[in-house]
């Protein structure tokens, strides 16, 4: 035995843990008040909640916490941005949480939707974007580079691909990533097949069980689809005649309306008289306006947007200036439902001192049904672009530019009844490479990508930059996300790739690389939960990347 030590023997055993008998006093209490207690819990107490019990579980999870959450972190930041509103957490009540549309913006069709908006989802969708997280996988598209270039668009969770070599085609951004229909695009009635060069996507029939796409072609024609998601094909609705025109370089459409831009700058207002979404065959449209233009330069973003009063078509194009380079312009034609032309105007971005290429300063005045001249020159404004844009995308009021020195170009248009302008243009800084693609939604957001594909952000514009919240944000790097993939999957879905899994998907991408000079142009999109870029690899292959927020 070891010896004690002195003074050990003297020194008192240390007393026993008396062990208190644990009450769950939770158990006891409602689920209602529990649910209140939980609504002044932030959002990461709640979800440790959901571990401690099976009966907190089942109440962090309940729909009005969630909704209230939303609110808070989305919506009211939102509202603060608002010109008038310095403080909008200290506002009156008129801004604090609540059910009633007026107050939740543009998410008001999220409380319309009633018990199916599940608001932890829409949460945690959200957070993602903010974040910049997401899931990724990829469809390879084409083995060999369609000529001309494979187009891409992208409307509700849908992604619409046309070429000549695999025709019109339909896929799934859902999980499955599933091809839904396709049919070939051939000439009538005979078997040499069209080449695309065009295409949109009916902007007013997106929540409808039928969605209508439209493509331009070569030989200036162009046809009507509709996709039907149930019988998984596509039914032709018109075909337009060739033309002697040229080729269609831009198409827009919102039902009955569709805008055409061919090569050659000619500019067409067409509407299909037939308005009914359950017809087999459109009839013939009317030709209501063309207009042709000298000094539009690609890019070109069409645009269509209606009130109950009138349609207003618009297109937004580079032009070159003296001094400065490039800039960018708008013009609008404001039509009837009737058919009368109510006003056509245009707006460029520039300084007083720069000029345009054209020296010409008429006023624009079409008033007849057939083709007239666009003005050459237009009263300059704002601050013009120093590079010409690689691509533009316009959807009222922002106008966003990118171009090749590794910047974006944000400009706000205002439109009303009796003028039409622009703002000065605002430089966006956040990429290290060339920017090949950008597009901006709704409320302000934007995503772009850079010219190899390797570099995605997330932008919110809202608001433009003239808020003084806006410019802090710029400063501290807010104003934009890049996203970062948490995680890959490597399996292509398309039923033409037999190459091994192995030499596919976005890893093997990346390392890999692109070549610089293999890579024509860059397309993304996007929607509420996922972005798709279109990906150009050397060897010649194509393939949509799908950044999944959800």
């Amino acid at each position: 035995m070891k010896r004690t030590r002195e003074g050990d023997a003297c020194s008192e055993q240390p007393g026993k843990v008396r062990r208190v008998e644990a009450k769950d006093r939770l158990s006891n209490l409602s689920d209602e008040l529990l649910i209140r207690i939980l609504s002044f819990a932030p959002v990461p107490t709640l979800l440790v909640c959901q571990l401690v019990s099976k009966k907190l579980e089942r109440l962090a999870v309940d729909s009005e916490l969630w909704k209230a959450a939303y609110y808070k972190q989305f919506v009211l930041p939102r509202a603060a941005r608002i010109p008038g509103i310095k403080d909008a957490r200290a506002a009156s009540d008129h801004l604090r949480y609540s059910s009633k549309l007026s107050k939740w913006l543009d998410d008001g069709h999220l409380i319309r939707d009633g018990s199916s908006t599940n608001w932890r989802q829409q949460y945690r969708l959200r957070h993602n974007w903010s974040q910049g997280q997401c899931a990724v996988s990829e469809i390879v598209v084409a083995e060999r580079p369609p000529d001309p270039p494979l187009l891409v668009m992208m409307s509700n969770s849908t992604i619409y691909t046309a070429d000549s070599i695999s025709g019109l085609r339909a896929w799934s951004t859902r999980s499955e990533r599933e091809l839904i229909a396709s049919t070939p695009l051939l000439e009538s009635g005979a078997d040499t097949p069209r080449l695309p060069t065009s295409m949109a996507i009916d902007a007013r029939m997106k929540n409808s069980g039928h969605e209508r796409a439209v493509i331009g072609f070569e030989n200036g024609t162009f046809t009507v689809y509709e996709l039907r998601k149930e019988a998984k094909m596509f039914e032709t609705l018109f075909e337009h005649p060739p033309s002697t025109n040229g080729m269609l370089s831009a198409i827009a459409y919102s039902t009955p309306y569709l805008l055409t831009m061919t090569e050659d700058q000619l500019l067409s207002v067409y509407v299909f008289r037939e308005d009914d979404r359950s017809v087999d065959a459109l009839e013939a449209p009317q030709l209501l306006y063309s207009l042709r233009s000298y000094t539009v330069w690609p890019p070109v973003s069409l645009s269509i947007r209606s009130t109950s009063r009138s349609m207003t078509a618009a297109i937004a194009y580079a032009l070159p200036t003296y001094l400065s380079g490039w800039t960018v312009g708008i013009q609008e034609m404001q039509i009837s439902h009737d058919g009368e032309l109510l006003d056509s105007r245009l707006a460029i971005a520039t300084d007083d001192h720069y000029h345009t290429l054209s020296g010409q300063r008429p006023r624009p005045s079409p008033t007849t049904r057939s083709s007239s001249p666009m003005p050459g020159q237009f009263p300059p404004r704002g601050t013009p672009s120093n590079s010409k844009p690689t691509s533009m995308s316009y959807s009222h009021p922002y106008l966003l530019a990118a171009h090749p020195d590794n910047t974006l170009s944000l400009y706000l248009v205002k439109s009303t009844s009796s003028s039409l302008s622009i703002s000065s243009g605002t430089r966006l800084w956040g990429h290290t490479s060339s920017v090949s693609g950008a597009h901006v939604g709704m409320r302000g957001k934007a995503v772009s990508v850079s010219r190899l594909g390797d570099e995605l952000r997330v932008w919110d514009l809202e608001g433009g930059m003239s808020s003084s919240a806006n410019k802090r944000r710029s400063l501290n790097g807010e104003l934009s996300v890049r996203v970062q993939p948490s995680k890959g999957t490597d399996t292509p879905n398309d039923s033409t790739d037999d190459e091994p899994l192995r030499e596919v998907g976005l890893r093997y991408a990346l390392e890999q690389g692109f070549d610089d000079s293999a890579v024509s142009r860059g397309w993304v999109g996007f929607d509420e939960q996922s972005v798709i870029v279109l990906r150009e690899k050397s060897e010649g292959s194509q393939a949509l990347v799908v950044y999944d927020f959800t």
